[in-house]
């Protein structure tokens, strides 16, 4: 089984930062991809950013160049670096695990943006 548990969702105000992190537990085997996904009240699920091993990201148009994924392999986390925050990214923050055809999600963190 795999564990993963997301701290670093908060309040803050348009044009501001916030760093989400994510840390995996549990059976984890050395290839892997670690992404981070959102959902806001009303809407389906979305992909945020996703890093595999090696540290190829992939974000889609609605975050490019104001979000950066990250990954610490030895520490088996992920990191979302999100700045320049606008009111539609409030969400909730979910980190996601794939690996060997199987999917393991966080509990999800909260992030709302607003003045």
């Amino acid at each position: 089984q795999v564990q993963l548990a997301e701290s670093g969702g908060g309040l803050v105000q348009p044009g501001g930062s916030l760093r989400l992190s994510c840390a995996a537990s549990g059976s984890i085997f050395t290839s892997y991809v670690m992404g981070w996904y959102r959902q806001a009240p009303g809407k389906q699920r979305e992909l945020v950013a996703t890093i595999t091993r090696s540290g190829t990201t992939s974000y889609p148009d609605s975050v490019r160049g104001r979000f950066t994924i990250s990954r610490d392999n030895p520490k088996n986390t992920v990191y979302l670096q999100m700045n320049s925050l606008k009111p539609e990214d409030t969400a909730v923050y979910y980190c996601r695990l794939t690996q060997l055809g199987a999917s393991y999600w966080g509990q999800g963190t909260q992030v709302t943006v607003s003045s």
